[in-house]
Formats: C-alpha cells, structure tokens, sequence
C-alpha cells in the first residue's frame, strides 16, 4: 500500500502548479485517496479563487468522501476570506482521515482548522513532508513572520566569475536555454530590483519575454535604485512605464533639484520613492524599507538582478533568501572584468553564506545552481 509520504508528495506537486498565480496566498495541493488509490485532486488555482479542498472535493458526494482520506499540503483554512472557510466543507463531508504536511502560521487559522476537525472525531495526522511543505511556501511564511517580500539574487556569469568583460560588454554570457529561464522567473515575481548603473550600461527592459501564447502569471514592477536620478527619460523602462509599473528609488533632495526631470518622468507614468540622507549605515535599512514598501503593496517576492554593488548591499544586508545562478561554460580573463556580487563580504571562508536545498542542472551547457540560504530554515 503507498504510504502517506508518496500522497503528500502528488499533492505538493499539484500545489507548486499555483506557483506566481495564488500570492500573496500560499501554494496548496490536495488529493482524495479511497482503498489505496486517487479518486480526487485540485490545487489552488489562482488568487480570490477556489481552495485546493473546494478543487478536490467538489464533485464527491459526502458518502465517498466518508470512506476516503484527504492529503492536503496546508491546514485548512477556518476564517472567512475572498472564500468560505475550508473547514467547514471537510465538516459537511468529513472524511475518515485527513493528513496534512503544516499547520498555516496565518494568525487567524494557527491550529484553528486543525482544532475543528478534531472536535468532530476526524483522524488527523500532521507533519508529513512539512519540511517540503514549507519550502515552496517560504516566501508566503516568509511575509507573514517579517512582513519582508522573499528576496531571489539572479546573475549569469562565466567560469571564472565575470559577468561583463572590463569594457562592460556582457551580450550574451548565458545561453539561449538559460535566458528563457530567468523570463520564467521574472514572470512569476511582483519585483525586479536593479541599479542605476545596469539600466544605464544595459537599457533592460525587465519584462518576462515568453513563448507565443504564454501568459505571464504575474506582471513584475520594474523597481531601479538611482539614488542620484541619473537614468534618461530615454531608456526603455521610462518609456514603457505606462504599460508596465516602473518605481525609482531616488534622493528627495535630487527630485527637487531636478523638479523639470521629475515631471517629464511622472508623464511617462513613472512613480518615484523618495530616500532620505545616505550613509554607509543606512544602506541596510534603505534597503529593508524599499522591501517592507512593496510587501506593503502586496509583493510576495522579488528578484534583484544587480549589478554588482547592488547585489553586494543585499548580501551586506542579510537580505537575500534564495540565489539563481547561471554558469557559461567560458572564460573571459582581465583583472578588470566585471564580478556579480560586490560589497563589503565576508573576512572569512567560514563566514561565507551556505546553502541548502542546492540544484545543479545543465541547460544545454550552461549550468544552472539554485539554492535557499541555509539561515533561512
């Protein structure tokens, strides 16, 4: 007979099919399981839409269900939100056992849902595959625990660590099969972070660019730290800002002095977040209130893309969750070549940052790392 792992991991999967379409609710998977063999299933679709349970359920009558066990990733919700409680649907048609991998840290489930049907005499097992439960749900527990979007730093770089050569030139490191990957990245955050430095060397446009008919799940905010207000009115993030969100993070004092600039941007449709005075000190927490500003707006996660000094005040800052990397199978060589990550650092290999849930993958000879910081769980 399958055990309850290989259940709770079909269900899991199902849930990460939510990915980039349900924030800031949380992914959550869900299968009905009679005699040893699936009869049922859903996931969480898309945001304000059905729950997982409402999927899997909808079409068992109450009799079926009674004789069935429930594997659902998360635990059910027991608060009326864009839709009725969960709970109650598993109360009108309880089950004779339901197996959940979490309890929802969500202030107004916390155990509620779990409570419930225990009252009920419903079996209930908990924490099978939690701690993959929580790993596709990180950002999610992530902003309810620091009210802090999860941060994902992305670079391409070659064998020996540029990711321009000294003149600046960095068309293309990475390889076709790599490039469409980050598209599928930026098409399921809510922010793209660079500097000023890239959009004036590179004028990105930041967009996900997907295959012929592909959607994106989500459309990112294209969000360009200039301190000092130098990027043009004449770059493509400016022009297209009426089409696609575009925030500058800019020195109050520079705005002002720069008021006819301002204006000229403000037509484009560009929104400005004004910074206060800098210092070394303050970068950290800059940093952390341009974050806390667009979890505010509803950003579960944000990638920053750099460049290097960009990145390098992140790590700085402890602010980075998770780093996607792509590894050209080239050397560029030169003391001046540009690196992905700068800053401050470490002074010791043995403070350097670890991590786990670590994935290697070729594509088509490029090499891919996918990691979380290991501080982070």
């Amino acid at each position: 007979m399958k055990s309850d792992q290989h259940w709770m991991q079909v269900a899991l999967e199902l849930a990460k099919q939510g990915q980039g379409y349900v924030e800031p609710n949380p992914m959550v998977g869900c299968v009905v399981v009679r005699q040893g063999e699936l009869i049922a299933s859903g996931f969480h679709e898309r945001f304000g839409g059905p729950h997982a349970e409402v999927n899997a359920l909808d079409r068992l009558d109450a009799q079926t269900v009674c004789e069935s066990t429930i594997y659902v990733t998360l635990e059910p919700c027991a608060h009326y939100g864009k839709t009725p409680p969960c709970v109650e649907l598993l109360l009108k048609k309880p089950p004779a056992r339901v197996v959940i991998a979490m309890e929802d840290p969500f202030d107004q489930v916390a155990g509620l849902g779990i409570g419930k049907l225990k009252q009920v005499g419903i079996d209930v097992t908990l924490g099978v595959l939690g701690d993959q439960a929580r790993e596709i749900n990180a950002p999610y527990l992530k902003r309810l625990s620091s009210r802090l979007p999860w941060v994902i730093a992305k670079w391409a770089m070659t064998l020996d660590g540029a990711v321009a050569s000294s003149t600046g030139d960095s068309k293309w490191i990475s390889n076709e099969l790599s490039r469409k990957q980050v598209h599928q990245l930026r098409a399921r955050v809510d922010a793209i972070i660079v500097g000023s430095s890239t959009v004036i060397a590179d004028d990105p446009l930041l967009t996900a660019r997907l295959d012929s008919g592909q959607v994106p799940a989500r459309r990112a905010v294209r969000v360009v730290l200039d301190r000092r207000f130098r990027i043009a009115e004449t770059s493509q993030l400016v022009r297209s800002a009426r089409d696609i969100p575009v925030m500058i993070a800019v020195d109050g004092k520079e705005l002002d002095l720069l008021a006819q600039k301002r204006r000229l941007f403000e037509d484009h449709g560009v929104e400005f977040l004004e910074l206060g005075p800098s210092s070394s000190r303050s970068v950290g927490l800059e940093l952390d209130g341009i974050l806390r500003e667009l979890a505010r707006r509803g950003a579960t996660s944000v990638m920053v893309e750099g460049g290097a000094g960009v990145l390098g005040s992140f790590f700085d800052a402890g602010l980075v969750d998770q780093v996607e990397c792509y590894v050209a199978p080239k050397v560029l060589g030169g003391a001046l070549a540009h690196r992905p990550v700068s800053g401050i650092g470490m002074e010791a290999i043995s403070k350097a940052n670890e991590f786990q849930n670590v994935q290697w993958e070729s594509l088509g000879g490029d090499l891919h790392f996918s990691g979380f910081l290991a501080s982070r769980f």
